[in-house]
């Protein structure tokens, strides 16, 4: 956004920081995706955020993987999260992982021991949970929590060695069962999981718990400002007390509001099930609001930042609208994709006195948005055209400026032509159209001195290509499908895909790019798919021109 906009609040915590000479006034913060999923645009915000203050305080940020879960991580999506990072325009000044520190992790374990603020528990986790009490009710110690410092140095060292199976114990920190915060009351630190990591392999049977794991791996990598969102709050006091305990690199947190939107779900579970559930084609379906589904939708990484900085950072949760991320990327491709014209539903214009046979070549502009031009594409043109048959009535009201007998239109880029008459099929179905242009009307050398209101897009018959497009629209009918009653995908929209198998395109787009933007005029805005080939070219729709959903709604 080019208005100067005021500071959000984390941005002035780290101002008074590097004010204050804080670590040296040095500014290190972390994006720490768990690798057991594919991003979504919630990610995308908190991508922006923490690299974004970096770059303006002239700090560096840390891609950290937090795969403490072997079973659920895979390298298919560590390559996915480095691949969305880079195409939102972000360089990461160490590429970390929090099994880097697994041998440190187990060594401040083994120091909380010897405080006596950790001990070896072999409850259940049904007993463990019984035993913490409830939030008006204090938690209940058990007779390990009394163990000696040396029997819990031997048997972590024993889970370690993999002596125990999957739940027969777990290592817990000792901190107060009374605590009104329930997530003091001695929560784990470390469970068995007999499970292949797909880094460290076999050789770690025990891993760290989310609550013990993150912040020690801040402070391993001396982070200033460890950003996270609302759902941390409560998680706070423990990250600060390992910390102190621990006596090491005091990192500290804060919390923003996570990015809710409406239409879609933010839940990498809930994503996950549409996706194993075949609800939707993948995790890049263009449907999804995973960050690899948006591009290949044709979302601009531009467009998803000028998004996460519109919607700002706050301390509250809000919903935000879908239709701002649609604002931002018609904005943004109004600018930058190149106009072409598409007929999805068509119906045969034939002009009766242009010459039978005869090609002639026009000039059709790429951008006029762009100032001075950016060239331009020939566009042949015939006296047989492929138009839209909403582009034609039998019998047009007043005010309708397209085709019906006796009105006149502008073929866009071409020439005016005046309807004369029609055909139809034995259904009633109107098969064809009969014009006939007028010469002196050329687009751009006009001096037929005829005005007309309406302007259609067109292709040459004998010239066009074909082309599947797919018309994409919200996944859910319903604004917030996570708090409705019932299960989630009740709420999917039936209508969040339509295949047009042969539309009729210009046969410049052919020679369409993957991962650039195109104008089909007059019809929205879409890009070429993955899955396009020479022979059979695939365009998905990134946005309409206009909003409809609110007329839909209405």
């Amino acid at each position: 956004m080019s208005e100067e906009r005021s500071l959000n609040f984390i941005e002035e915590i780290v101002e008074e920081d590097i004010a204050e000479g804080k670590h040296g006034g040095r500014v290190l913060t972390r994006f720490p995706p768990e690798p057991n999923g594919y991003l979504h645009i919630g990610h995308a915000k908190s991508i922006c955020l923490n690299f974004g203050l970096a770059k303006k305080y002239n700090g560096k940020t840390n891609l950290r993987f937090d795969d403490t879960n072997p079973t659920k991580e895979e390298t298919e999506y560590v390559d996915s999260i480095k691949e969305d990072v880079k195409w939102l325009g972000f360089d990461w000044a160490e590429e970390l992982y929090a099994s880097d520190y697994f041998d440190k992790l187990y060594d401040l374990a083994v120091t909380l021991i010897k405080k006596g603020l950790a001990y070896v528990d072999d409850s259940t986790a049904e007993e463990i949970a019984a035993q913490k009490g409830t939030p008006t009710e204090p938690g209940t110690p058990n007779q390990y929590r009394s163990r000696s410092v040396e029997e819990n140095l031997q048997l972590f060292a024993d889970m370690k060695a993999g002596k125990y199976q999957d739940g027969d114990k777990v290592l817990r920190a000792k901190i107060d069962l009374a605590s009104p915060n329930m997530l003091l009351r001695d929560p784990l630190m470390y469970r068995i999981k007999h499970a292949h990591h797909h880094r460290t392999g076999d050789a770690w049977c025990i891993y760290p718990m989310y609550d013990f794991a993150h912040g020690q791996s801040d402070a391993i990598e001396e982070i200033t400002h460890s950003i996270c969102t609302l759902e941390f709050v409560s998680h706070r006091p423990l990250y600060d007390l390992f910390i102190e305990e621990l006596e090491i690199f005091p990192s500290k947190q804060y919390e923003f509001a996570r990015l809710n939107m409406t239409y879609t779900v933010m839940s990498k579970r809930k994503l996950m099930q549409l996706v194993a559930e075949n609800h939707v084609e993948g995790w890049d379906d263009p449907r999804m609001s995973t960050i690899s589904g948006l591009r290949r939708r044709g979302y601009t990484a531009a467009s998803i930042r000028e998004f996460c900085d519109r919607i700002g950072v706050a301390k509250r949760e809000n919903m935000i609208d879908f239709s701002l991320l649609e604002f931002c990327i018609r904005e943004d491709l109004n600018k930058t994709a190149w106009r072409r014209m598409a007929v999805l539903d068509p119906i045969k214009l034939i002009i009766t006195n242009y010459p039978e046979g005869q090609t002639e070549t026009l000039h059709g502009e790429n951008n006029p948005e762009v100032e001075g031009g950016d060239g331009g594409r020939d566009i042949p043109f015939s006296n047989e055209l492929w138009i839209e048959r909403e582009d034609f009535m039998e019998e047009p009201p007043k005010k309708f400026f397209r085709l019906g007998v006796g009105l006149m239109v502008r073929l866009k880029n071409a020439y005016i032509v005046k309807c004369e008459d029609f055909k139809k099929d034995a259904d009633g179905n109107v098969t064809e159209i009969y014009c006939t242009y007028i010469p002196e009307s050329k687009s751009g050398h006009d001096t037929s001195g005829i005005n007309v209101k309406g302007t259609i897009h067109w292709v040459s018959v004998p010239h066009a290509k074909t082309a599947e497009v797919r018309l994409y629209d919200r996944l859910f009918k319903v604004e917030d499908p996570s708090s409705e009653e019932g299960d989630f995908k009740e709420y999917l929209n039936p209508e969040s895909l339509h295949i047009l198998p042969n539309v009729y395109i210009e046969p410049d787009l052919a020679n369409a790019e993957q991962g650039k933007g195109y104008q089909f005029i007059r019809k929205g805005y879409f890009t070429l798919d993955k899955l396009s080939t020479a022979d059979k070219l695939v365009f998905n729709r990134t946005v309409t021109l206009k909003d409809g959903w609110a007329v839909k709604k209405s």
